[in-house]
This record gives C-alpha cells, sequence and structure tokens, in this order.
C-alpha cells in the first residue's frame, strides 16, 4: 500500500463524480491526476439494481439486498492498484427450475493498473492486469478512472454463465397427455418368415 496520506470518501459524501447516478454516492470515476499518487478510499453501500448491466439479470421475484463494498486505490511498487472488498449476494434466476437463486459475490479483487506491457513483468503471474489504455479514452483531457464500470465488471465476472441450484430439477411444462409409443414391427421378422418360404 502507498505509505502516502490516505484521501477517504464515504457513501455520505463522494467527489471527482463525472455525472449524478442512482450508483448510490460511490463515483462513477475518480481523477487519476488527484488520486493516483495520494490514493483513494471509498466504502458504502450499493444497490446491485442500479447497476444498469447486473440489473439485467436480477430475479424480480426476490427483494434485492444493498452490497457493502469497499474500494482502495493505492500503489505498490510502483504500480498502481484497484482493490476493493465486496461483501454480499444478488438473487438471480436458476436455469433448470426457473426459481430465484442466490448468488454469492463476496469476495477480494486487486486490479493491477498498468501504462503499458512492460510493467507486467513487475506483478505476479496470478495478477489480474489491465491497461489504462483499454480503461481510459486516449482523447481524455484528463485520466479518468471508470470506478463503476469496473467494479461491476468484477462482478458480472463473478457470476457463473448458467445460474443454478445445487440440487433441483429441470423445469418441464406438460400440455396434454404423452402419446404412448406405438410397437414398431421388427423389421428381421418379415425376413425370417420369408426365409421359411424360400
Amino acid at each position: 500500500m502507498s505509505n502516502n496520506q490516505k484521501n477517504t470518501i464515504s457513501s455520505d459524501h463522494a467527489a471527482d463524480t463525472t455525472s449524478a447516478t442512482s450508483f448510490t454516492n460511490m463515483p462513477e470515476s475518480i481523477s487519476l491526476d488527484k488520486w493516483a499518487d495520494s490514493g483513494f478510499d471509498w466504502q458504502g453501500k450499493v444497490m446491485p439494481a442500479d447497476l444498469e448491466r447486473l440489473a439485467t439479470l436480477l430475479s424480480t421475484e426476490r427483494e434485492q439486498q444493498s452490497l457493502q463494498l469497499s474500494i482502495n486505490l493505492y500503489r505498490h511498487n510502483n504500480i498502481l492498484h484497484l482493490s476493493f472488498k465486496l461483501q454480499g449476494e444478488v438473487w438471480l434466476t436458476c436455469q433448470r427450475c426457473l426459481q430465484p437463486v442466490a448468488i454469492d459475490l463476496t469476495d477480494d479483487y486487486d486490479i493491477a493498473l498498468l501504462n503499458d506491457d512492460s510493467q507486467i513483468r513487475l506483478i505476479d503471474e496470478e495478477q489480474d492486469h489491465l491497461l489504462l489504455d483499454e480503461v481510459i479514452p486516449t482523447q481524455a483531457l484528463e485520466p479518468m478512472l471508470p470506478l463503476q464500470k469496473l467494479v461491476e465488471d468484477e462482478m458480472l465476472l463473478k457470476i457463473p454463465m448458467a445460474p443454478k441450484h445445487d440440487d433441483c430439477e429441470m423445469a418441464v411444462t406438460q400440455v396434454g397427455e404423452i402419446p404412448e409409443e406405438e410397437e414398431k414391427e421388427n423389421p428381421f421378422a418379415a425376413l425370417a418368415a420369408l426365409k421359411g418360404k424360400l
């Protein structure tokens, strides 16, 4: 972590937002010119339905609870890191029984934010990383880190492709009665009958 004094922003007061959002008071973006060297902390609660892409996956049959989130932007070995701790779960639709299923998103996330490919050798092989050029438009007058998008990206990656309960049956809708299968005549029976006549 950075040895510099940390700047902490709680959910009561968020700075450097690029636009007002329903994403509680979490900043949508933060200025790297301002926070990259001094460090940045934010903590608060976020409603899953306020995240546009995540909201499309949520079950409407269960009430969603807020997610507890704490974010830290810091430097380590001259590499910028975005780390955050997420606690909570979201309700999605089970792809087997079509009933709500709780998916736990609780985890510690840490992403190295690299200036270029040459910095990859400075981090562990298992370390998640992104090139800043991939997340910040090159034509931007001020480098703004898209905090909301990056956090939501990690949540979406944590969600299984086909959420389902550990033990449930496939939902099957039956319309009408299942017709009985007719017994099919064995094609070799006709050959056997001919054999006796030849």
